[in-house]
């Protein structure tokens, strides 16, 4: 196989979609109204069958994909500095398994690190979209494959032997009369200018590591504490800071009414106002949460005071675009589903380390788009690009989070107003309440059919608005994202046309977004718009099902497009043992999702005795990702994605009062904990369809979502409609 190449003169295409889908097809009497039965009436590849938004960001990384840094020692390590962010997703050690396969390297022998922010590479550094193995793996791979040519060259040189005819394996080169060298001691001969080597990536079928279950290189630093996160860099100077936050999302301070009286709180170090409250630092954090609770400010009103789940649920119903069939000479049903906002809720809450000096600065935080934190930041703090200095720092969970710099930003400029290094971190109820979320939104959905087919399927979609501030990860898209006219609702509309698809032959089908531009915090969150357009698409297949008198597995296969989605579905079916006798108060429920070139099914069982106190007791998924690479990776992830769907389906959400969410701790947002979790779970990666992976990290969401609803569904009689199906506030807010 010969080695792929980056053309150097394939420019960015960035997709700016219409405001509208319109699709070019025939609606006439004799397609609404068939005069029999026949096989399922085919629909249109919407946009993201013909190209996904993870084809676009590996298109915008193309220009920059080789330049990538890997580098030998002298004691045979290897070096691999990815441009990504490790947040969790598993990203390090599957790009260490493409360097170990690629090099005939022992897996442990490779390291790989977190790039600094590297605006060279422009589009090249923003972690999202699933698309991080997609968009490294050909290139990590020739990486690796030039770096173990050179290896083999600078042995050839060594014993003047034929390259050909020399071999590698455990991190050596040998030769056929049993002479050997290590990489170690080949790294400096094969790191000379003169040297030529013809570098070949491994054929699929000779892999040997990518393909087999790997438990992650981190694992057991990540569990016994040793892993570093950004507060636990000991940055000489940099004291703990924490900010009084506004009573309502976007206030800022109009005035601090005892500054005296805290700054005189045993501790206290500074105060200091910035846009986004005042900031406390203390000798310690306990010192610095103290004083800024005893802050007393006066403020200005945020940009969302008015809001509440009701006003905001009556915006968005008012904000769904109308239907185009009308329910004419058809059966027909129709639905509409509300979601909630939904935190991002990482582990490790907002943080950063800054020391913004008069000359330069140095920023530490867990980023996954770096570059536009590095211009952004210099911006705000008034100075030139090539003073700041920015760190990628392993981040505890993002789930979309930490597309946002809202941390690194904030320490710069209290650092700066300071005029000291500052360690921030944001409290759970700042992360919570003040934090990313993923929007509320709105879905109404038509199907019309006849005579056992479907005719129609129409899905209209109200959100609020969708931060796509931080563009691709650079200043000039992150600034078009911004633009009056176009601007975000554009971003977001190229965004959903790219990632919302149906995977079903249900004729004439449009799936359409309109946002209402109400200006929360949010930000795309885990599949972004897929889990609830999807989530509630796969509870109305069952109830077309229902309709046509039809078991919702064989329905889906009948009406289903694509090969590699049904065999994850006939798989969960099998191994789920669909249709299996349940007693009252327990069913199974199914659903199927794909994007990004990889589909899965799930299947799981509910026991829903209590409706108010359902639990998930039984999984089954199937996944097809078309190239696995780290299976046991694919499973965390179908896993991540189930405990997401579990807890947004039934009980995760944010209730908005007066501007601000109520909830401020993982006990009031009632993420899934373990008593939530299934006793059961199987995810089966189904064995390599394709030459290339597809992406993963979103893919575990969209298909839970409709078959816990759908098993909630059957087990109740109960339609859910509004999700988290349970939702009271039943907790005491803290304090605004």
């Amino acid at each position: 196989m010969s080695q792929p190449t980056t053309d150097r003169r394939r420019f960015l295409t960035f997709l700016v979609a219409a405001p509208t889908l319109t699709l070019a097809t025939k609606i006439t009497v004799d397609a609404v109204s068939p005069g029999e039965a026949e096989a399922v009436i085919p629909t249109l590849p919407g946009p993201a069958e013909i190209l996904d938004l993870g084809d676009v960001l590996t298109l915008s990384c193309a220009p920059t994909a080789n330049m990538l840094v890997l580098g030998v020692s002298a004691d045979g390590k290897v070096r691999l500095e990815l441009p990504r962010a490790e947040v969790g997703q598993g990203i390090t050690t599957a790009t260490a398994m493409l360097v170990a396969e690629e090099m005939d390297l022992p897996l442990e022998r490779v390291e790989v690190v977190l790039s600094d922010a590297r605006p060279e590479l422009l589009f090249n550094q923003l972690t999202g979209g699933s698309n991080t193995i997609r968009s490294v793996y050909g290139p990590v791979r020739a990486a690796a494959a030039a770096a173990r040519a050179r290896m083999v060259a600078a042995a050839a040189k060594q014993w003047n032997a034929d390259a050909a005819r020399l071999s590698t394996r455990d991190g050596a080169v040998f030769a056929p009369d049993g002479r050997k060298s290590s990489y170690g001691a080949l790294s400096a001969l094969a790191a000379r200018t003169d040297l030529t080597a013809n570098a070949t990536l491994k054929r699929e079928a000779d892999f040997k590591l990518v393909g087999t279950p790997t438990s992650r290189k981190d694992a057991r630093a990540m569990v016994t504490g040793q892993l570093e996160y950004t507060l636990d860099l000991d940055i000489p100077g940099a004291m703990p800071v924490m900010v009084r936050r506004p009573p309502s999302i976007n206030g800022t301070v109009k005035k601090v009414n005892n500054e005296a009286a805290v700054r005189a709180m045993p501790g206290i170090i500074d105060l200091a106002v910035v846009p986004t409250g005042v900031a406390v630092m203390a000798e310690t954090f306990g010192q610095a949460l103290d004083g800024k609770n005893a802050l007393d400010v006066t403020w200005n009103a945020g940009t969302v005071d008015a809001e509440n789940n009701a006003s905001i649920t009556k915006k968005l119903q008012a904000a769904a675009l109308p239907f185009v069939v009308p329910p004419l000479l058809t059966q027909y049903v129709d639905a509409e589903f509300d979601f909630a906002f939904a935190s991002h809720a990482p582990m490790e809450s907002n943080s950063a380390v800054a020391d913004v000096r008069a000359d330069h600065a140095t920023i530490w935080a867990g980023l996954k788009s770096p570059i536009l934190a590095k211009q952004s930041i210099a911006q705000a703090i008034g100075l030139p690009e090539n003073k700041v200095t920015v760190h990628v720092q392993q981040g505890g969970g993002s789930f979309g989070r930490r597309l946002f710099f809202d941390a690194a930003l904030e320490a710069a400029q209290i650092s700066k107003a300071m005029k000291k290094p500052v360690r921030l971190m944001w409290s759970r109820i700042d992360d919570m309440r003040h934090g990313r979320a993923r929007a509320a939104s709105h879905h109404k959905i038509r199907a019309t059919f006849a005579l056992g087919q479907v005719l129609t399927f129409e899905h209209r979609v109200a959100s609020i608005e969708t931060d796509w501030g931080h563009g691709l990860g650079e200043i000039l898209t992150a600034f078009a994202a911004k633009l009056p006219v176009g601007g975000n609702l554009s971003f977001a509309q190229t965004v959903f046309l790219l990632t919302i698809k149906s995977p079903y032959n249900f004729g004439v089908t449009t799936q359409l977004l309109n946002e209402v531009p109400l200006k929360f915090h949010t930000g795309a969150w885990r599949s972004v718009y897929s889990a609830n357009t999807r989530g509630a698409e796969e509870i109305m297949v069952d109830e077309i099902a229902a309709k046509l008198g039809k078991d919702p597995v064989a329905f889906r296969k009948e009406f289903i497009k694509v090969d590699r989605q049904r065999k994850v579905l006939e798989k969960v079916a099998e191994l789920g043992q669909w249709g299996k006798a349940m007693p009252k108060g327990f069913a199974q429920g199914v659903a199927v999702h794909g994007e990004y070139k990889s589909y899965t099914a799930c299947l799981v069982e509910i026991d829903a005795r209590d409706p108010k106190k359902p639990r998930v007791t039984k999984a089954t998924i199937a996944v097809d990702v078309g190239r696995p690479v780290n299976p046991r990776g694919l499973q965390s992830q179908m896993l991540g994605g189930l405990t997401d769907a579990i807890s947004t389906t039934l009980t995760a959400g944010l209730h908005i009062d007066k501007g601000l969410p109520l909830e401020g701790s993982y006990s009031q947002f009632h993420y899934a904990r373990q008593k939530n979790s299934p006793p059961q779970v199987e995810v089966y990666v189904m064995p390599a369809t394709g030459d290339e992976p597809g992406g993963a990290g979103e893919l575990g969401l969209p298909a839970p979502v409709g078959a816990i609803a759908n098993a909630y569904a059957r087990a109740t009689g109960i339609k859910p409609r509004s999700f988290p199906i349970n939702f009271p506030v039943d907790f005491e807010p803290f304090p605004r």
